[in-house]
């Protein structure tokens, strides 16, 4: 959940994360809990870029995955790890801004973007590495808000450079066979700073076998 842009905005999450609740629930995002049965089959290697508080990656893990989770900030993924030890599973921590983490080719078996907002071009720049990242066979789970968002202010960025589109993300991820690639309102409840109607982007997406 936490967004690239150096100390300054690393400390803004670091103090939003600091709170002692899970500011964006502990329960998985509703689109990645549905896109689950599509994945590769556990244990698969599973990527979560911006993950924040840890829900999304405790989640997969508790399916038997194993989970990287990389965010800008160490309180975040500090969080992560209390939660993935009150369930019972375990993580992999990366602490790094995504203009500085290094994704490496045909690494991951599913790459996992849930709100993960980035301007341009670092977001073209991401997306394209996360398409060479993947396995043959590997998958893209990613979820973001619209510029529609902008009109129901009820999260995500302010500024339209940050906000996705299904052309745009059907650019960035080119390569890739779309199962789900779609723009759509729905209800987003997923703690104190995600609730209310949104104007989301979903995408579902595989890599070709060889």
């Amino acid at each position: 959940m936490s967004q690239p842009g150096g100390p300054d905005v690393r400390d803004q999450w670091n103090s939003r994360f600091s709170a002692q609740e899970y500011v964006y629930g502990t329960k998985p995002n509703d689109f990645l809990a549905e896109s689950a049965s599509s994945l590769p089959p556990a244990p698969a290697r599973v990527l979560s870029l911006g993950e924040g508080e840890g829900r999304n990656a405790v989640f997969l893990a508790t399916l038997g995955h194993r989970v990287t989770a990389v965010d800008a900030s160490e309180v975040g993924l500090g969080k992560a790890e209390k939660l993935a030890a009150e369930r019972g599973v375990s993580l992999k921590t990366v602490v790094s801004d995504l203009a500085d983490f290094t994704l490496t080719p045909d690494t991951w078996d599913v790459v996992v973007s849930i709100f993960c907002h980035l301007p341009m071009p670092l977001r073209r720049q991401v997306h394209r590495a996360v398409v060479a990242s993947l396995r043959p066979g590997g998958m893209v789970v990613l979820e973001g808000y619209t510029p529609a968002q902008l009109a129901l202010r009820t999260g995500g960025p302010p500024k339209r450079e940050w906000l996705y589109t299904a052309e745009e993300l059907r650019e960035d991820f080119q390569g890739l066979d779309f199962l789900v690639l779609r723009e759509l309102e729905r209800d987003v409840v997923e703690g104190k700073l995600h609730t209310g109607r949104g104007a989301v982007v979903q995408v579902l997406a595989r890599k070709p076998t060889r």
